[in-house]
């Protein structure tokens, strides 16, 4: 089976449907969030470049048509229509990198409506969880202020994809290195690992781990100091570091704290290293880490120089998902819109147009942009190939930090920060109440005939005598 399964089981039937129906026209879907989790003041969008990597290699093969079949239990003649079925359509998406707002189109698909609706699932799974993702991760940087700070993510992700996710998406928000060994490898980061509290216990001593250690690895070296009482293990590292010739300890050796007071520890940990005349060797801090606490280290003037964050920042712990959805917009050329209380969608394609020092403004595709505005949304496929080269990860480095430059401080802001405003267009406002009074003419008018029809019908049958 292929990607093509990876999907939710409505996505399916409502294509099949499709098909059989002759819905074959143009459909166009937005994808977006609704609203920003709680302490957000933005949001990072990635997950576009894996999506695209999906929709140019969508195919529905025999199979994904057994796999259908399967699961609805149904012969694989009746899944016929969807064989052979590929993504041949557009997308115009904001690129990886750029910070969105709530409401803004990250992407929008323009395809025919089975194959725009089939893609549904893995595209929303894919800008999700990534942008979720990358705007925890750039959090931690803003914190950190100008601190470096590295991914330990891997060993508690959701599954190795994800850790990979994390890895990738962290060093494109800002961040210095990773553990991550696959990710190193496949995308150019810096790889970065000490040592587990298992490695000391293996030992006798902590002093013959570190000597084991550093007679392995050349340099720099960086010691695990809290298995047993931290204060002597800064002691003992100190010891072990001071021993080894300049070119071994070399400019990088650090010690790292993982539990405890990491504020008091590195405090007295310093001291510690100065006093024995080892004022370059630098304190590494890890375990439960995330924004909030790095924010809180930096704020007290604690002597960290790198912050390792993991679990909280692989998971996103505080906000693990996104209210995003992917509605259809239009099709066939007709504007069409979701009207349900507090999921009210806005009909039409779009573009966003960004202003330094202006509210950024959603506005319809074809409309000429404001004074100064900036688009946003650029076409990145057409006829199911990619038409842009793939950014390399610096590139989106580039665009995040351009456009958190940009931000206003009160986004940045790690606690309470407060989200800049967004607008919609005067001509997206007008089609809007367009189409509503459309569909309330149209489609509730005609409920109400069918109620009023059904209720003068019972009361002929009652009123029939026995």
């Amino acid at each position: 089976m292929s990607d093509a399964t990876t999907t939710d089981l409505y996505e399916v039937t409502m294509a099949m449907s499709y098909l059989r129906e002759g819905m074959n026209r143009p459909a166009t879907f937005s994808l977006f969030v609704r609203d920003l989790p709680p302490d957000r003041g933005f949001l990072a969008a990635a997950g576009l470049e894996s999506s695209l990597d999906f929709l140019s290699g969508f195919r529905v093969g025999p199979e994904d048509v057994d796999a259908f079949a399967s699961v609805l239990h149904r012969p694989p003649r009746d899944l016929a229509p969807l064989l052979g079925l590929e993504f041949a359509g557009q997308v115009r998406a904001v690129p990886e990198g750029r910070i969105v707002l709530a409401g803004e189109p990250l992407l929008e698909v323009t395809a025919p409506l089975p194959q725009a609706q089939l893609v549904e699932t893995y595209v929303l799974n894919q800008v999700s969880h990534q942008t979720a993702i990358a705007s925890k991760a750039a959090r931690c940087v803003l914190a950190a202020a100008g601190h470096p700070v590295v991914d330990f993510s891997l060993r508690r992700t959701h599954g190795p994809q994800a850790g990979y996710e994390a890895a990738r998406l962290s060093a494109m928000v800002g961040f210095s290195g990773t553990s991550n060994v696959a990710a190193a490898a496949a995308e150019g980061l810096h790889a970065v690992g000490t040592m587990a509290h298992s490695y000391i216990e293996a030992f006798g001593t902590e002093e013959a781990a570190f000597r084991a250690f550093a007679r392995s690895h050349p340099g720099p070296v960086t010691f695990l100091v809290d298995t047993y009482d931290t204060e002597e293990g800064v002691r003992v590292a100190a010891r072990v570091l001071r021993d080894l010739d300049h070119a071994a300890r070399g400019t990088g050796s650090a010690v790292r704290l993982d539990s405890g007071d990491l504020g008091a520890l590195a405090e007295r940990a310093r001291g510690i290293l100065d006093a024995a005349g080892l004022p370059d060797v630098r304190i590494v801090a890890s375990g439960g880490l995330d924004e909030y606490a790095v924010d809180e280290l930096v704020r007290s003037g604690a002597p960290i120089d790198v912050y390792a964050v993991g679990t909280r920042v692989g998971v996103s712990a505080d906000a693990p998902f996104l209210d995003s959805a992917y509605k259809m917009v239009e099709y066939d050329g007709r504007p069409v819109m979701k009207l349900s209380s507090a999921k009210v969608t806005a009909p039409g394609q779009k573009q966003v147009y960004r202003r330094p020092g202006h509210a950024d403004v959603i506005a319809l595709r074809e409309e000429q942009p404001p004074s100064g505005g900036v688009p946003m949304l650029e076409t990145v496929m057409r006829n199911g190939r990619r038409t842009v080269h793939r950014p390399t990860l610096g590139e989106s480095g580039e665009r995040f930090a351009a456009d958190l430059a940009a931000l206003q401080p009160a986004a940045r802001r790690v606690q309470t920060p407060l989200a800049p405003r967004v607008r919609t267009s005067e001509q997206l406002t007008a089609l809007a109440d367009q189409v509503r009074r459309r569909i309330e003419d149209e489609v509730l008018a005609s409920s109400a005939d069918l109620r009023d029809h059904e209720r003068s019908a019972t009361g002929s049958r009652r009123s029939v005598p026995r």
